[in-house]
């Protein structure tokens, strides 16, 4: 099901600061030709889970994000209406490109992406009803946030969809799939926060490599990451803040570190000292 625009409002970031002269080029009539989402369905599992999936279709020189969008982009929401019959719902991520404009890094999509959406299901049989909202941003001159409603009926069976089992295949490697070595971080106190310098033995991927920390507590911030290779060995650095701008400790374990480059992505979770 197809469902167009509801919501947009324009963002306070113009993340490609073009002059402010080109926001005329782009108002609430025109919006609804900018982004649309489709829920697709999907299949039922073996395991008695559901395969569904987002897909968001961007007008062309559009671009939205990934779930770390970078210092001045939008992160992606998701939110179900209704509850019932559910046990969770989890968003997987294809790979990303990194973006650079006027020294500012974000980190999206291009182009029409599919999110695939895995349900866990109160019951492991039975069509089920789910409609929701996903908030994400998106930006060409300008850059705004949306809200994009759905609905629609999940199938008791159903067959995979390729458009989802392309998504779900174009995802990070591991770090054992891609050969990388032991991760090491030497944390360093800030007046607000940790510095953190990782050491990542890991093969090139590509032109222009990007690593992205991220922890699961979304009200600590992290800074963009410097990056240098040398040789097979990343060294990237960034700063942690958390909401009270003091002192905290850092579970190591934790830590998820996202290597982003021209060829792929690695993703590790966790370093040592």
């Amino acid at each position: 099901m197809i469902i167009r625009l509801a919501h947009a409002a324009l963002c306070a970031l113009c993340l490609l600061a073009t002059p402010i002269a080109a926001t005329a080029q782009t108002d609430a009539r025109t919006m609804e030709d900018v982004v649309e989402l489709e829920l697709i369905e999907g299949w039922r599992r073996a395991d008695g889970t559901h395969m569904a999936g987002l897909l968001v279709r961007l007008a062309p020189g559009w671009k939205t994000y990934w779930r770390s969008p970078g210092e001045a982009g939008i992160p992606p929401r998701l939110q179900l209406r209704d509850r019932r019959g559910l046990l969770g719902a989890a968003l997987h991520w294809p790979v990303p490109e990194v973006f650079q404009s006027n020294g500012m890094q974000s980190i999206g999509y291009s182009s029409d992406v599919v999110f695939p959406l895995e349900v866990a299901l109160a019951e492991g049989h039975g069509a089920l009803r789910l409609a929701g909202q996903f908030d994400i941003g998106v930006c060409h001159d300008i850059c705004m946030p949306v809200t994009l409603d759905f609905s629609g009926t999940l199938p008791a069976g159903g067959r995979p969809d390729p458009r989802v089992a392309a998504a779900l295949a174009d995802r990070p490697l591991t770090a054992s799939e891609a050969g990388a070595g032991t991760v090491t971080c030497a944390l360093t106190p800030i007046s607000d926060g940790l510095r953190v310098e990782a050491r990542i033995p890991v093969s090139a991927q590509g032109r222009s490599e990007a690593v992205v920390f991220e922890l699961p507590d979304p009200a600590i911030w992290v800074s963009e990451a410097t990056v240098t290779r040398q040789g097979s060995t990343l060294m990237a650095s960034a700063d942690i803040v958390p909401p009270d701008a003091g002192p905290f400790a850092l579970d190591r374990s934790s830590l998820r570190i996202t290597v982003i480059g021209g060829r792929g992505a690695v993703e590790i979770i966790g370093c040592r000292g």
